[in-house]
């Protein structure tokens, strides 16, 4: 490593310009403030992606290289930790924004009293957020209309309160988002169209989005698809205050003697050494790469890692296990042809019911089973290959759907992200080892939502169901949140309700890294409302204008 010297000294350095870093550049520049953003990954425009099924799945075009960005996981801290790329999340421009499939629901105001609603659950660290459903809202609502979100407000009966509806109606009703509404039809239940990050009519310039069946781990080659990366990061470069550098991997932050953050030391694509010095510091890289950040940043001040003389950085991870309920019909459903995103849902068992003997519960939403292709796909207990695989998937690639879940991960206090000093990444820096056991409440919890998921099924005219159960948190999910928590009491908590370190008052966390609890709902919507609403008060606390 060469070291090239110090950059101009700037108001705001963000690591990451995924969908919580984007968000935060952009309130942020509108308001003046210089902001350099150093993401890890490059920046690809949307020429380049497209519905290479081999290089966006099977072989890290969008993910990251295992070779590469190695990650440790291990059930208990008596285990030996395996390498495992366990919850990889897309490192480049846009972050998960680029690949997914785009689900927004708002959580429910009850998420934000978890701990008040359910009460102490043995084994868990469970604990309220410091902030409501109602000091949250008018930020899910700048992000909706940001974003151009389809939907349509009133039709999830368990939604909070909202300050105005969608401003895009609800996507066209795919034929297996029909068979799902059927199903739940049937059976008395609540169902709805997913929220979605797509235009379904022109808005504030755009385009309506293009329907694609490469939607869920592709890149969007027409750019239509609503994201970070053609929404938040063209608005914050709009501003003339916006720096992004692209393959700027943060080794580490650095404190003055007054112990503030100084600088964010990084190395570019080259390998040259930088030191870049800003007034404050917000960390968007996600909830386990901020954890490693923070514990890679050690100093006489903070021997165990940065902000961590509570010993909480990393503990209380959580992660979304996705699994379903696989189901067959005689007709086809042609489930793979919006790519999982054309969708519908339920909360019906989203919230907490005593009755069922065990905490919370989950979103339940219809998706396909082909990314879009059957060369990732085949029947639950089906042949991977041969004469057989190719029959099934003949017969039955578009007669299948899936109704899958989205488990809501009690935290616990040993489930956490440390750093593995065996295993380093090819920046020589130990990698993030995920030392995580599911909570039992996590297994009955899943069990169940993957049954109600059978009985849609069932009730929707399935000819065979089959139940895929999860008997761990395998990390299939790229949702991952907890290990910053934000409270109002130091001793329990790493941030403030602001999101800033208690214990370094110039550095915020604005990811998934400050939720006390993972919910069970897709988180993104609620991530950027969140780095909305933190910018917001950093632009009012600091006095910046953009006059």
């Amino acid at each position: 490593m060469v070291s090239k010297g110090k950059p101009a000294r700037t108001d705001a350095v963000i690591i990451g310009a995924g969908a919580s870093g984007a968000a935060a550049a952009k309130v942020l520049c509108e308001a003046g403030v210089k902001v350099v953003a150093l993401e890890r990954g490059p920046w690809r425009r949307k020429e380049s992606f497209g519905g290479d099924e081999l290089a966006n799945i099977n072989r890290y075009n969008l993910w990251p290289d295992p070779l590469l960005n190695p990650r440790t996981w291990r059930e208990t801290a008596a285990d030996k930790a395996r390498v495992d790329l366990f919850c990889p999340v897309p490192q480049m421009v846009g972050g998960g924004t680029v690949h997914w499939q785009g689900w927004l629901p708002r959580f429910t105001p009850n998420d934000f009293r978890m701990r008040t609603v359910a009460g102490d659950l043995p084994g868990a660290s469970l604990a309220d957020w410091p902030i409501t459903y109602d000091e949250l809202e008018p930020y899910y609502q700048k992000v909706e209309w940001a974003f151009g979100v389809s939907g349509e407000a009133g039709a999830n009966r368990f939604e909070g309160p909202r300050s105005g509806g969608y401003p895009c109606p609800p996507m066209p009703m795919s034929r297996y988002a029909q068979k799902f509404h059927e199903g739940c039809a049937a059976l008395g239940w609540n169902a709805f169209p997913t929220p979605q990050a797509a235009l379904s009519r022109p808005f504030a310039g755009r385009k309506a989005t293009v329907v694609s069946a490469f939607a869920q781990q592709h890149g969007d080659p027409t750019g239509t698809r609503s994201s970070a990366l053609n929404v938040f990061v063209p608005d914050a470069v709009a501003t003339g205050n916006y720096e992004l550098r692209p393959d700027s991997y943060v080794r580490e932050l650095v404190l003055d003697g007054t112990g503030k953050i100084r600088s964010a030391v990084y190395e570019d694509a080259d390998g040259a050494v930088f030191e870049q010095e800003a007034d404050l510091f917000i960390l968007a890289c996600g909830a386990v790469e901020t954890a490693r950040l923070m514990l890679l940043s050690r100093s006489g001040r903070f021997p165990n890692g940065l902000a961590n003389g509570s010993d909480l950085v990393g503990r209380n991870v959580t992660f979304h296990e996705y699994s379903a309920a696989v189901g067959t019909y005689t007709d086809p459903v042609y489930a793979w042809a919006g790519g999982g995103y054309v969708s519908a849902s339920t909360f019906e068992h989203y919230e907490h019911d005593e009755t069922r003997g065990f905490i919370s519960g989950g979103h339940i939403a219809v998706a396909g089973v082909g990314i879009p292709l059957p060369i990732n796909w085949r029947l639950p207990g089906a042949p991977a290959w041969g004469a057989e695989a190719k029959r099934i998937d003949r017969e039955q690639f578009s007669h299948s759907l899936a109704v899958a879940m989205v488990l809501h991960d009690m935290p616990q206090h040993d489930n956490r992200i440390d750093l593995d000093e065996e295993v380093t990444d090819a920046w020589g820096l130990p990698v993030a080892r995920v030392t995580l056991k599911a909570h039992e409440n996590d297994l009955k919890q899943g069990r169940y939502l993957i049954d109600r998921g059978a009985d849609i099924l069932e009730a929707s005219g399935a000819t065979s169901v089959t139940k895929v159960y999860a008997d761990r948190v395998t990390g299939n999910c790229s949702h991952q949140h907890g290990t910053a928590r934000m409270g109002d009491d130091p001793d329990t908590s790493v941030l403030d309700r602001w999101c800033r370190a208690h214990e370094v008052e110039n550095l915020y966390a604005v990811d998934g890294s400050p939720f006390p609890t993972g919910t069970g709902a897709n988180p993104t919507l609620t991530i950027m409302a969140n780095a909305w609403r933190v910018a917001d008060r950093i632009v009012a606390q600091r006095g910046y204008s953009n006059v």
